[in-house]
C-alpha cells in the first residue's frame, strides 16, 4: 500500500513539472508557427465554431450552472432527502486504497469545474490574470485526474457494466421522485452512477486529449498533418468537442454532489468510510443486497 501511494505521488510531481515545462516550450513555439495555421486543407469549421462559441456555449454552461442546482434545490423542498438508519450492521463497500482514487478524483474535479467556468465566463471576470491563473490551475487539475481515471476505470469497470435492473432503475428514476421508502432494483451501483462512471473516465479521458491539444497548440501540428487536415480547424474541433462533453460533465457532477451529500442522507460516508449502511444497501441496492445475503456476507 505505501509502495503505491509513494508511486502516485511521485508521478503527480513528475507530470507536475513537464506540465509546467512543457507549457512553457510549446508557448514560446506557438509564437513562430502561428501564421501556419490555415495553410494546409480546411474543413471549414470556422463559422461553425464561431457561431458557437460567440452565441451558444457560454448561454448553455449557464443554463446548466443555474438549472440543475435549482432543479435539485426544488426536488429538496418537495420530495426531501431519503433517510436511513445508521444504527445497523455496516457493509463493507470501498477498500482504502479505491477511496484514495477516488479522493484525487473529487480533488480534481472540484478545481477543473469552478475554473473550467471561469476560463469560459473569462470576459464578464474581467479577463487578465486571474483567469490565466485559472487556465493553468485548471490544467494541473487535469493531471491529478488523469493519474487517478485509469485506476478508478479499472477498479469499477465490472461493476459498471449494464444489466436488466438498470432499465428497471431508469423507468422510475430510482425512486427519487417519491418520498417512499421501498426497494429499488440496482447491484453494488445504480444506473445513475453508472451513468456518470462512463461519462467521467471515457469522456473524461476524451476531454483530457482534447484539453492536451487546446493547451499544447503547436503538438497538434503533426497529427493535424496526419489527418489531412488544418491545424487551426483540429484545434476547433478539439474545442467544439470538449465543449460538448464540458455540458454533460458538468451536468452529471453536480447530479452526483446532490446525490450523494444531499438526497440520501450520510451516503457520502461510504467512500470516506468504506462502508454503506445495511438499510440503505437493503432498500437502493435490494439486488447486490439479496446476493451479499445470499453468499452469507451480511
Amino acid at each position: 500500500m505505501r509502495k503505491f501511494m509513494f508511486l502516485f505521488i511521485a508521478a503527480i510531481l513528475l507530470a507536475t513539472v513537464a506540465y509546467a515545462t512543457d507549457s512553457q516550450i510549446w508557448g514560446n513555439m506557438r509564437l513562430t508557427n502561428i501564421l501556419e495555421y490555415g495553410k494546409e486543407n480546411s474543413l471549414h469549421l470556422g463559422p461553425l465554431f464561431v457561431k458557437l462559441q460567440s452565441q451558444y456555449f457560454y448561454k448553455i454552461f449557464f443554463g446548466i450552472l443555474i438549472g440543475v442546482p435549482f432543479v435539485f434545490f426544488l426536488h429538496y423542498l418537495i420530495v426531501g432527502p431519503k433517510v436511513f438508519s445508521h444504527g445497523g450492521v455496516k457493509i463493507y463497500a470501498f477498500s482504502a486504497f479505491k477511496r484514495i482514487i477516488h479522493l484525487f478524483a473529487v480533488i480534481a474535479f472540484v478545481i477543473i469545474v469552478p475554473t473550467g467556468l471561469m476560463i469560459v465566463f473569462g470576459k464578464y471576470l474581467g479577463g487578465g490574470t486571474i483567469i490565466e491563473y485559472a487556465r493553468h490551475l485548471h490544467g494541473l487539475a487535469t493531471i491529478l485526474f488523469t493519474i487517478s481515471v485509469i485506476p478508478m476505470f479499472l477498479f469499477w469497470f465490472k461493476d459498471m457494466l449494464p444489466t436488466s435492473d438498470d432499465i428497471k432503475w431508469m423507468f422510475i428514476l430510482g425512486g427519487y421522485l417519491s418520498k417512499e421508502i421501498k426497494e429499488i432494483p440496482a447491484g453494488k451501483f445504480n444506473a445513475g452512477q453508472k451513468m456518470w462512471f462512463w461519462v467521467a473516465t471515457l469522456g473524461g479521458i476524451v476531454m483530457i486529449i482534447t484539453g492536451a491539444f487546446m493547451y499544447l497548440q503547436d503538438f497538434d501540428y503533426g497529427i493535424a498533418k496526419l489527418f489531412g487536415i488544418s491545424q487551426i480547424d483540429l484545434l476547433r474541433a478539439t474545442a467544439i468537442t470538449h465543449n460538448v462533453l464540458a455540458f454533460v460533465v458538468m451536468a452529471l457532477f453536480f447530479t452526483h454532489i446532490y446525490m450523494s451529500l444531499f438526497a440520501i442522507k450520510g451516503a457520502v460516508h461510504s467512500i470516506i468510510t468504506g462502508y454503506k449502511e445495511e438499510e440503505e444497501v437493503k432498500y437502493l441496492h435490494s439486488t447486490w443486497y439479496k446476493k451479499l445475503k445470499k453468499e452469507k456476507k451480511i
